[in-house]
């Protein structure tokens, strides 16, 4: 089946840095574009960046772009998400996510705190 597992998120101060990092397995990895989403607490589920299949193709929401960098190692079945500067307004659980034959599937998250 289906899973994805996060890891890689923790406390770290106002401008600091985390890597990100989920591991897919029971599918192709690589035919398939993959997300990260956040959700703060009290707050919606928000797109933060989508890489396409060979990685050559990517977006990020406002709120990540110049700060962060997804990217991918097919041959690890392994997405990363680089966040550099980060600011308390980060704070949340980090999900990965893709969509295969019309389901979606979530990882169980990874909680960041951005706090001094």
């Amino acid at each position: 089946q289906v899973q994805l597992v996060e890891s890689g998120g923790g406390l770290v101060q106002p401008g600091g840095s985390l890597r990100l990092s989920c591991v897919g397995s029971g599918f192709t990895f690589g035919s398939y574009v993959m997300r990260w989403y956040r959700q703060a607490p009290g707050k919606e589920r928000e797109l933060v960046a989508g890489i396409s299949f060979t990685g050559a193709s990517t977006e990020y929401a406002d709120s990540a772009k110049g700060r962060f960098t997804i990217s991918r190692d097919n041959a690890k079945n392994t997405m990363y998400l680089q966040m550099n500067d980060l600011k308390p307004e980060d704070t949340a659980v980090y999900y990965c996510y893709t969509r295969r034959m019309g389901n979606d599937y979530w990882g169980q998250g990874t909680q960041v705190t951005v706090s001094s």
